[in-house]
């Protein structure tokens, strides 16, 4: 019984990438023309850098794999 319940979970999680379906982003320019009426086409999103919170996350990532290996590491010498 488990067994078909973790094929059945496994097949939805699979599946589910091939069901679902996005809307497309919107026009960067709102739906007018490239350069007109003074306008310019702007990245979508604002052109936000995330430089700076890749690096944060990639740095918190570290520390918390850091500090799991140092605890089990403490554990298996006890």
């Amino acid at each position: 019984m488990k067994r078909s319940i973790r094929i059945f979970v496994l097949a939805v999680l699979i599946s589910s990438p091939l069901l679902m379906l996005a809307q497309t982003p919107p026009h960067p320019n709102g739906g007018n023309a490239p350069n007109t009426g003074g306008t310019t086409n702007g990245p979508v999103g604002g052109g936000a850098p995330i430089e700076n919170g890749t690096f944060i996350l990639f740095t918190l990532a570290l520390a918390y794999i850091g500090r799991k290996v140092y605890v089990m590491r403490n554990t298996a010498e006890e």
